[in-house]
């Protein structure tokens, strides 16, 4: 069967090559939003409340997406398998996420989407919300470990293992999420001033003493702009722009209180909105639009703490029509917008029901290329450049593998989705280890075609169908890999049913919650 796949694989990838024709190196655009949902960005919610009219003209210049997933319902886990092909689990983090002092997540020595890029000519740069972890140097020797070396660290020494030791040539952003210290900008291995305050925004830790979370989103697109303003045509770029919006905390602009007639959040979406329009005209203005791939998307689905039920309430829903919210193995935790944009090769305003990853950018950066990965990179990468290019509209993928928060799975294969756990695994009812999960079936099985909010769990009424991907997804597991080619090691131990276990255990001894 590998070998099948295998085939057909490179028979598509061939095609891809000859409808490329001459423009084989295109500059790539990654936009990725934090926290955005799907049913955020007006094309693809026609009931949506707020006007993202920056985003809706790339859709009507490019393709739109309807089944894109992150790999993960949450920030951390989502970066790493974007920029190594890899799924997070297979990564040390099993659960939950990186805060700002954490370590390096990436592994020594693995190939990146950078790395992969400048190998083959491109300047890379990446512009934004790092939360990959990275080495802060402490006062007295060593490297902060974890928030509570935050007073120790010196911000005037270099930091070592970030974005420029695994393949970008430039930094400029912040270690982790909006509202996680230290509240400073790095730029390359370096703090831009010192952590002299203490600020908070939801958390509390070292600031920069001019450093105000408000300024932030516009930062980073004036920085991005400035980057785009400075390439030339001969030599492509990859530019990686992961924002920090709309994650809390929730701070528009001045300019933008109240434009959504919302909530802040809508607010602060029409922003990001703006931000992405102000990225695109700069890009115009380059003159190197017409062969550069832009691609829109967002890490995982919308935080519920950025007042969902104000959001309800006024008819706008972050997650569509799709059950749950970010950190949650349903579709809402992980199913994202996911637009793509290159002149010339993507058919305008056309859309693809094709299920894809965004571990997906390794091997489609690849086949671009005409490069062959090497059997310990981009494991669990699939090439949607097909899709892309309106060639094939065979499957592409032969499943994908769900991951939430507290580290529950779930394998999406056709029109089935087999989740490995009695309730959300994330933030929403029934939450992990809750009472309510205590008399409920231990797995769910949700035929989507029929049942998209995934409210009716057939389990029971298809045990074939539990048995067939329950055998895929451990397969998937012991391989090292989900894509053909020799078998890999994984970083740690992958256990598939620890977490749904592990809360089926504590839902079974809860009492009054």
């Amino acid at each position: 069967m590998k070998t099948i796949r295998a085939f057909l694989c490179a028979a598509i990838a061939l095609n891809s090559l000859a409808a490329l024709g001459a423009d084989a190196k295109p500059n790539i655009l990654y936009i990725l939003c934090d926290d955005l949902g799907y049913g955020d960005v007006k094309c693809l919610n026609p009931e949506g409340k707020i006007a993202t009219p920056a985003i809706d003209k790339l859709a009507a210049a490019g393709m739109a997406f309807t089944d894109a997933h992150s790999s993960s319902a949450v920030c951390t886990p989502t970066r790493y398998s974007i920029l190594t092909g890899r799924y997070n689990w297979r990564s040390s983090l099993k659960s939950g996420v990186l805060f700002g002092y954490s370590q390096p997540l990436i592994e020594p020595g693995r190939l990146t989407v950078p790395a992969l890029l400048k190998e083959n000519g491109y300047a890379t740069a990446c512009i934004g919300k790092w939360h990959l972890g990275m080495k802060w140097p402490l006062k007295d020797g060593g490297f902060a470990k974890a928030d509570g070396d935050a007073h120790k660290v010196d911000y005037t020494k270099p930091i070592l293992n970030g974005p420029t030791t695994v393949g970008f040539d430039e930094y400029f952003g912040i270690s982790a999420s909006l509202d996680m210290p230290p509240f400073i900008f790095i730029e390359n291995d370096h703090c831009v001033g010192d952590a002299t305050v203490e600020k908070k925004w939801i958390r509390s830790g070292p600031a920069e003493k001019d450093f105000e979370a408000v300024n932030v989103l516009p930062t980073l697109g004036n920085k991005a702009c400035q980057f785009l303003a400075k390439q030339q045509a001969g030599k492509p770029f990859f530019l990686y722009l992961p924002l920090t919006a709309p994650h809390t905390p929730i701070v528009p602009g001045p300019e933008w209180e109240k434009k959504s007639g919302l909530t802040p959040y809508g607010d602060f979406v029409m922003q990001v909105d703006a931000v992405v329009g102000n990225v695109l005209a700069a890009l115009d203005k380059s003159g190197l639009a017409d062969n550069t791939l832009v691609v829109f998307t967002s890490d995982n689905g919308f935080s519920p703490y950025a007042d969902l039920k104000g959001l309800l309430d006024k008819g706008h829903n972050p997650s569509y029509h799709f059950r749950g919210t970010k950190a949650d193995i349903f579709d809402g935790g992980h199913r994202i917008p996911f637009i793509a944009r290159w002149t010339g090769k993507i058919k305008a305003g056309s859309t693809s029901d094709q299920l894809i990853c965004l571990s997906d950018l390794m091997a489609t950066c690849a086949e671009i290329l005409g490069a062959k990965l090497p059997e310990n990179a981009g494991e669990d990468s699939v090439s949607i450049l097909p899709a892309l290019l309106g060639i094939s509209d065979k499957p592409l993928r032969e499943a994908v593998v769900h991951h939430s928060v507290n580290g529950s799975f779930s394998i999406r294969q056709g029109n089935w989705k087999f989740e490995l756990c009695a309730g959300s695994g994330g933030w929403s009812d029934p939450k992990p280890g809750k009472k309510a999960e205590r008399d409920l079936p231990p797995v769910q099985l949700y035929d989507l075609a029929s049942d998209i909010g995934e409210k009716i769990n057939v389990q029971d009424r298809h045990p074939e169908i539990v048995a067939s991907l329950t055998k895929l997804l451990e397969k998937y597991a012991a391989d090292g890999r989900s894509t053909p080619g020799a078998s890999q090691k994984n970083t740690g131990e992958v256990d598939i049913w620890k977490a749904g276990r592990e809360s089926l255990k504590a839902a079974s001894n809860a009492k009054g919650d």
